[in-house]
């Protein structure tokens, strides 16, 4: 299984960064998470567009699906598009909030994605083993295990810290975990983001073998939210764009 981290940028794109997406690919298959504002573009240097074969969208939050809008475009007009339809799982919803978000008069989007709602539990998504956790967070959220070859990779989308999240990432090989809210600032609102520090401390509390720090948003020290997770949890990193993981 391998992870290529297209945009990290938490709550928006970044000047270094577009916002969260990551492409997961097993035996030449090809499954998008998240599609946020300004990843597009950057997609599009990873891959063709028109060899996705499935989108998962965590939730509905712009910084995590606005760039869905560019992906109907790329479909319709390029002439380049080899599918028929994309599935594209997502919350109950999805449909109509993206069919706005890419026209004022929500046009339905069938025509490119074939929308599958998603909630708590298991499916299988082409080579993928798939369990989902409804998150701490404001909207409805799943965070989502990955499952193929022996390996296991959990991306917790947006949460506040959170026991279903944990649980999902029992013992996983890799846990790529958002960590939006900084450790040094005053009390954050509750339900909506981990620390560096929480997402360590999820991670450990998960027996997992590695920790993926992600989301973090431009404006908060990217080193210090590495620092503090890193100081309860060894086996940490913080994702680039770009970066390429083998799971």
């Amino acid at each position: 299984m391998k992870l290529t981290v297209i945009g990290c940028c938490g709550s928006g794109p970044g000047p270094d960064s577009p916002a969260s997406c990551y492409l997961v690919e097993h035996k030449g298959f090809r499954l998008l998470l998240d599609l946020g504002n300004g990843a597009f573009g950057a997609l599009q240097g990873v891959v063709d567009p028109g060899s996705l074969d499935a989108v998962f969208l965590s939730h509905l939050h712009a910084d995590h699906c606005l760039d869905v809008a560019p992906l109907v475009v790329w479909h319709r007009y390029s002439g380049r598009s080899r599918r028929s339809l994309v599935p594209l799982y997502a919350p109950v919803g999805a449909e109509r909030r993206l069919a706005l978000a890419y026209d004022m008069d929500g046009d339905g989007l069938t025509d490119v994605f074939d929308f599958v709602p998603v909630g708590p539990g298991a499916l299988r998504i082409g080579p993928f083993e798939v369990e989902l956790a409804r998150t701490a967070h404001p909207v409805e959220c799943y965070a989502i295990r990955l499952t193929a070859g022996g390996r296991s990779l959990v991306y917790t989308g947006d949460t506040g810290p959170s026991d279903r999240v944990v649980e999902l990432a029992h013992g996983a090989d890799v846990l790529l975990a958002e960590a939006a809210h900084p450790d040094n600032a005053p009390e954050q609102p509750p339900g909506l983001h981990l620390t560096g520090r929480q997402a360590a401390q999820h991670a450990a509390a998960a027996g997992v073998g590695r920790l993926l720090l992600t989301h973090v948003p431009a404006w908060v020290d990217h080193i210090g939210q590495l620092f503090a997770a890193s100081s309860v949890f060894s086996e940490t990193e913080l994702v680039q764009p770009g970066g390429v993981y083998e799971i």
